[in-house]
């Protein structure tokens, strides 16, 4: 069994700065790829960010230059730090976490969300 574990989030004013964690702990041999997602209401879920193993990351356009994502190998660990936030940055963020078993089967698992409102 796999848990990811979201921490951060929270009200944050335009302009401002928030950051996001993700822990992931469980029966894991390797991560390929995190990443951020989020929904706003009424919403589909749209990727916001994510980091493959190597380090290669990929960003949605719409926070490009104010979000980097990063990730911390040994603590199976993904980071978002989230600059000059928008009122439309405002959604439930999720972790995603794509990654294999020991017993070779690959696995994506999602963390709970964590709320970030940006209020204008």
């Amino acid at each position: 069994q796999v848990q990811l574990v979201e921490s951060g989030g929270g009200l944050v004013q335009a302009g401002g700065s928030l950051s996001l964690s993700c822990a992931a702990s469980g029966s894991i041999f390797s991560i390929n790829a995190m990443g951020w997602y989020r929904q706003a209401p009424g919403n589909q879920r749209e990727l916001v960010a994510v980091v493959t193993s190597g380090g290669s990351t990929n960003y949605a356009d719409s926070v490009k230059g104010r979000f980097t994502i990063s990730r911390d190998n040994a603590k199976n660990t993904v980071y978002l730090q989230m600059n000059s936030l928008k009122p439309e940055d405002t959604g439930v963020y999720y972790c995603k976490a794509d990654l294999m078993h020991y017993n070779s089967i690959r696995r994506v698992y999602w963390g709970q969300g964590t709320q970030v409102t940006v209020s204008s």
